[in-house]
């Protein structure tokens, strides 16, 4: 692939893989637009822009906001000047129909996907992950009582205030969460494996040893 050729990226993992995490290290280590498709949903709906109206509008309903939806909003994001070099794409697509309405979009605007990294992490792993998670109170920070514990138990870091454990991170919800997740996402992982566009990597491992494995398999397809 030339140097001046786009790289589009698509990162996939389970709630609890690390997949936020690893998408800002990625997205500030190479260069790459960081495009997570809840922070655009939020975006054009506080711009007022048509789309963002049109989302609104299925959202204040409780009902998904259709696909061509949000692929237009996606292209919008795309041809913007910073992402001249490549995006990451977090959180898009979450389905086959979704990963198909996606690459329609994107040959129609003579681009592809060229890369998509699933972070696998096995379900026990998610699971005491997931269940692991508080969040404080006052300004909202995030916590894992195992892997990035409050320095005082059951307080900020940050704030000092009170964390508490949302519903959705109860084990019980959490596992409801994963059967949801890969139900929709098994058939999208398929997908781009037989496409060989897939490419796995051990979430199990320390969070500088994942990020070292996604930028050196990024860098290699930038420099292809």
């Amino acid at each position: 692939m030339s140097k001046d050729r786009q790289l589009y990226v698509i990162l996939l993992g389970a709630p609890g893989a690390g997949k936020g995490t690893q998408a800002v290290s990625l997205s500030e280590g190479l260069g790459l637009a960081h495009i997570a498709s809840g922070d655009l949903f939020r975006q054009e709906q506080a711009s007022g822009s048509d789309l963002g109206k049109i989302a609104k509008s299925y959202m204040e309903k409780g009902q998904l906001v259709p696909d061509e939806v949000t692929v237009k909003m996606i292209l919008g994001r795309i041809a913007r000047p910073d992402c001249d070099k490549g995006i990451l794409l977090d959180g898009f697509p979450r389905t086959l129909e979704q990963a198909k309405a996606l690459a329609e979009a994107l040959e129609a605007d003579g681009k592809e996907i060229n890369l998509v990294l699933y972070i696998k992490v096995s379900n026990e792993e998610l699971l005491r992950r997931l269940s692991s998670r508080w969040i404080c109170r006052s300004c909202q920070a995030p916590f894992n009582t195992v892997e990035m514990p409050p320095k005082v138990a059951g307080r900020c870091d940050h704030c000092g205030g009170e964390l508490y454990q949302r519903a959705d991170d109860t084990e019980e919800t959490a596992r409801k969460r994963l059967e949801v997740y890969f139900k929709q996402t098994m058939p999208l992982i398929d997908y781009y494996a037989g496409a060989d566009k897939l490419v796995e990597i051990d979430g199990e491992r320390a969070i500088g040893e994942v990020t070292r494995d996604l930028m050196a398999v990024i860098g290699e397809r930038l420099r292809g």
